[in-house]
């Protein structure tokens, strides 16, 4: 499979959005109904493939270049969550353990203690704390040897250019590189509260007394009326993560910040080795190391916990249009599908191509070839997806009574939708429209939508409408399109 070029960094800054639903409907006798407001901003310039599949008659109701192949974005979600509950039942949870390499003699691990990961993309800090609660529970006061920890599969290379250029340095959440383990999402979570005014603000990790890594510069307090201005960075000198801050915060306020880590891995292993100590078990080596592989000896586990259910994973991801838990589900997915653990994102990706393609039917001729899929969050613009592929999915699921409830649940009614700009329209498409968007704006436009619709009758159909910029038209508004959609929704949905 060819590997996806690297993208510009405004690109998948402002990716993971999700874009206006588009409901499109459904209906027993032809559909008169037409995409006239979609055609309109085709020939404006934009590219649009849209179609309306009626899902109790199995006629296609109304279809706009169905076959063209556009970046959908995070619409990409919709496949990732299908393949996963197709792999997985929805009340799967992925484990993760300390091991012990070594015996335990007088309250003493004679050995290292490991933290091994089967991809728990909701792994947290309190997850941690509860792993060293049962390792002293289990009556470790005291670790001979050092912590390492053992991802899944991996290494990994880094996807895109703001994942390659997050090895280095980060001031946001969304860039961290990928691993099998990570900690909060592979992020450092920074607390910060302001002290007495003119003093350093207290500067310490969401879930330890004391950040795992060096903290440089200080936070000032200043006058509750005075200018929230802190800022907080993330950089890599020789393979190890610290923390540059500064600014001003004012007295009485606190607040939470989230960075992405170099290497989520080795600042897993980091943050449980801090809270070892804080917990009062006593760790002889002083460094972390991450080890990829079988382990070398014999080993026995200390502790245990299991993330988030697949069900509420897929709610998070869904909803909130989450890429990490999108990106890890789809490298778990190609750990257990294809012929050997997946070295890059996009190697994961084609057992999620497979599926997609798997999912079309071919009643009416012979399966076109698997899409180009390079991720599973749409953080590539080179994923490319037709309203035909999104059809057969969404028709895939609906007829899957084992899956369909959990997969329809995380999807969103737009009346009950995090981001405003859903929450527009009527009733009917506020009501009756339940959907997964997604935006990008670099290299060009996207807007795409896809999700299921509720007739009047009762009855359902699956839409599909991606509109992406043109040669002649780069960057389509999203007001544009997402007007453009919804008009034509609304239309339809006055009629079935």
């Amino acid at each position: 499979m060819p590997q996806p070029a690297l993208c510009s960094a405004p690109a998948l800054r402002r990716l993971a959005a999700g874009c206006l639903a588009a409901a499109l409907v459904t209906l027993s006798a032809p559909a008169l109904a037409d995409f006239t407001a979609l055609k309109k901003l085709q020939s404006d310039g934009a590219l649009v493939t849209a179609s309306i599949y009626d899902l109790d008659s199995r006629q296609l109701v109304q279809t706009l270049n169905p076959a063209q192949r556009l970046a959908p974005a995070s619409v990409t979600k919709i496949a990732v969550a299908a393949a996963a509950l197709d792999a997985w039942p929805a009340d799967k949870a992925f484990q993760t353990r300390l091991l012990g390499l070594g015996a335990v003699k007088d309250k003493r691990l004679e050995g290292d203690l490991v933290l091994q990961s089967e991809g728990d993309a909701t792994l947290d800090h309190q997850s941690l704390w509860l792993l060293v609660a049962q390792l002293r529970g289990a009556g470790v006061e005291a670790i001979s040897g050092k912590v390492v920890v053992n991802p899944a599969y991996g290494p990994l290379g880094c996807d895109n250019i703001d994942r390659c250029e997050a090895l280095e340095r980060s001031d946001t959440a969304f860039n961290v590189p990928l691993a099998a383990v990570g900690v909060d999402y592979g992020t450092w979570c920074v607390y910060v509260q302001g002290a007495s005014v003119g003093e350093p603000a207290q500067t310490r990790g969401c879930g330890t007394a004391s950040l795992p890594v060096p903290v440089e510069g200080s936070i000032n307090t200043v006058a509750a009326n005075g200018k929230n201005t802190f800022w907080v960075e993330r950089v890599t000198r020789d393979g190890q993560d610290l923390l540059r801050v500064g600014g001003t915060i004012p007295l009485g306020m606190d607040q939470r910040v989230f960075r992405a880590m170099s290497n989520p891995a080795l600042g897993a292993g980091q943050t449980l080795r801090e809270m070892l100590v804080e917990f009062g078990i006593k760790v002889g080596g002083s460094d972390v190391a991450v080890v990829y592989g079988p382990l070398a000896g014999s080993s026995h586990v200390l502790a245990q916990t299991e993330g988030l259910a697949l069900r509420e994973q897929l709610g998070r991801m869904l909803r909130y249009s989450n890429n990490y838990i999108a990106d890890l589900l789809t490298l778990n997915l190609g750990a257990a599908r294809l012929a050997k653990p997946p070295a890059q994102l996009a190697e994961a990706a084609k057992a999620l191509a497979d599926f997609v393609a798997s999912t079309r039917d071919d009643t009416r001729g012979p399966k076109p070839q698997p899409p180009q899929m390079f991720s599973g969050s749409g953080l590539t613009p080179e994923n490319e997806l037709s309203a035909d592929d999104l059809i057969g999915l969404l028709s895939h699921q609906y007829r899957d009574t084992r899956n369909f409830p959990a997969f329809y649940g995380g999807l969103v009614v737009p009346r009950q939708a995090p981001f405003a700009f859903v929450r527009q329209g009527n009733a009917d498409w506020l009501d009756r429209v339940t959907l997964k968007t997604g935006t990008m704006n670099e290299p060009r436009s996207v807007c795409g939508i896809a999700g299921y619709l509720r007739k009047k009758n009762g009855g359902w159909m699956a839409f599909a409408v991606i509109v992406n910029g043109g040669p002649k038209m780069q960057h389509v508004p999203l007001y544009k399109s997402m007007e453009a959609a919804r008009n034509d929704i609304q239309a339809v949905l006055a009629k079935y």
